[in-house]
């Protein structure tokens, strides 16, 4: 727990006095955008382009990448919920694991930020419900009093250097075996255009 986490925890976690609305959509947006995710991505594996395919590849990878770092730091760094050290109000049933960073923050995260490097311009209306459903993520978790606001950030942080981490290790190694592979390409077509 950070010194700022206290103050924003008790602004954003919902109590007796918050509408019922605000809860339930919070319930919702926590449970169900990482399924509904899901579902789209598999979908666009089984029917999407050969390029739209390679994105969700890379997404889920992303996503992958960023969960696995997430539980590193959770291991080498165990950190109590809010709930554990009697603060807030817990709207949903949740195990006392370390919560720091959020896994749910990281991996939508890694999700909006990965739908940023892969899909086209023509689709940026995909991208900008990516970081809606991320941003919506982060606050369900904190308003439902299973994290705090730090452990959402630090889970943000996770998910987009997981993405960029991903992108750019497959952008390098795709340039790497382009290096590699060219002169082999140019050597073949002077042959044939000898012939």
């Amino acid at each position: 727990m950070f010194f700022f986490d206290p103050f924003l925890f008790a602004l954003i976690n919902a109590d007796a006095q918050t509408p019922w609305f605000s809860i339930e959509f919070a319930r919702v947006l926590s449970a169900w955008t990482p399924n509904i995710s899901a579902i789209l991505v598999i979908i666009a594996l089984l029917f999407g382009s050969p390029a739209v395919r390679r994105t969700m590849l890379m997404l889920l990878l992303s996503m992958a990448t960023a969960w696995l770092i997430a539980r590193l730091i959770r291991w080498g760094f165990p950190a109590p919920r809010p709930f554990q050290l009697n603060l807030g109000t817990l709207w949903i049933q949740h195990g006392g694991r370390a919560s720091f960073p959020s896994q749910h923050a990281s991996g939508a995260f890694a999700l909006a930020m990965a739908l940023s490097l892969g899909v086209t311009r023509h689709r940026k209306a995909l991208v900008a419900l990516g970081w809606t459903a991320a941003i919506g993520v982060a606050w369900s978790r904190v308003h439902l009093g299973v994290h705090f606001p730090s452990d959402v950030m630090a889970g943000a942080v996770v998910g987009i250097s997981a993405a960029l981490l991903v992108w750019n290790a497959a952008f390098w190694l795709r340039s790497r075996r382009y290096l590699r592979v060219a002169p082999h390409f140019k050597k073949l077509r002077l042959r044939l255009k000898a012939q």
